[in-house]
């Protein structure tokens, strides 16, 4: 039997613990390879975004639950992210690596001149804003995306509290799917659930779901080298989510989701 070849890969994301223990998992597997991490955006054009789309309401509440609430949450899932991390073999911290590189935009000119000379056969996303046709065209590579739901029912952001809070524990869970101009819409190449323990909260929840899905994600990067890759498209109820606000957290957390 031929040994299957060395993918040549490229990561597209955010600076944030699940990008890192992606990326120091796939260097584990596969040796070192490039990934362009985004500038975040600021809070202030994220609210004005949010206004636009969400109204002043909702987007105020957002933005409550993000400044009082979710640093109180971190703080006290730390001990369980320790945990979690040590259980699955984690490593959620950024490596010292001359293959990383900062870059205003995933939708830049510069990202896309980058995919144009790469060559990759796989281009890895996590936790970017939604890419341009621009960059799905500027290179023959497959996009792949871990994403923190349950696709199509829990697009967007939090998939894995929204499920809690709908009291729908079966949809709690992760998907790696292709990626499209969309928002969290590309053909479903696997998923899996998860199941939070009493100690888990929201803050946590995203380490789970990493975790599932990392086995998912090398077996998809195997499977499109080997031309394999088989997706299912989305289907049944399909709704975009995003932070929690203020009161609707404290009135979920009233009901014992964390």
């Amino acid at each position: 039997m031929l040994k299957q070849r060395k993918p040549n890969l490229v990561m597209l994301a955010s600076d944030s613990p699940t990008t890192w223990i992606i990326y120091n998992r796939l260097v584990q597997q596969f040796g070192p390879f490039p990934a362009l991490i985004e500038n975040h955006i600021s809070r202030y054009a994220l609210l004005k975004s949010r206004v636009r789309n969400l109204g002043l309401r909702t987007a105020l509440g957002q933005a409550a639950f993000v400044v009082m609430i979710r640093p109180v949450l971190e703080r006290l899932g730390r001990s369980r992210i320790q945990q979690i991390c040590q259980t699955e073999g984690l490593e959620p911290h950024k490596p010292t690596s001359s293959f990383l590189k900062e870059i205003r935009s995933v939708n830049s000119d510069a990202c896309a001149a980058f995919l144009r000379k790469a060559g990759a056969d796989v281009v890895v996303i996590n936790g970017t804003r939604i890419l341009s046709l621009n960059i799905l065209g500027a290179t023959d590579a497959v996009f792949i995306n871990t994403h923190q739901g349950i696709t199509p029912r829990y697009r967007g952001a939090h998939g894995a509290y929204w499920a809690l809070d709908q009291d729908d524990a079966d949809n709690c869970g992760v998907t790696v799917h292709l990626v499209d101009e969309g928002i969290d819409t590309g053909g479903i190449v696997a998923q899996a659930r998860i199941v939070p323990q009493a100690n888990d909260s929201y803050s946590t929840y995203p380490y789970l779901q990493t975790a599932a899905a990392l086995p998912l994600l090398l077996a998809a990067i195997g499977a499109i080298l080997a031309g394999t890759l088989d997706t299912t498209t989305p289907e049944g109820p399909s709704q975009v989510w995003y932070h929690p606000g203020f009161f609707t957290y404290v009135m979920g957390r009233l009901r014992g989701v964390k």
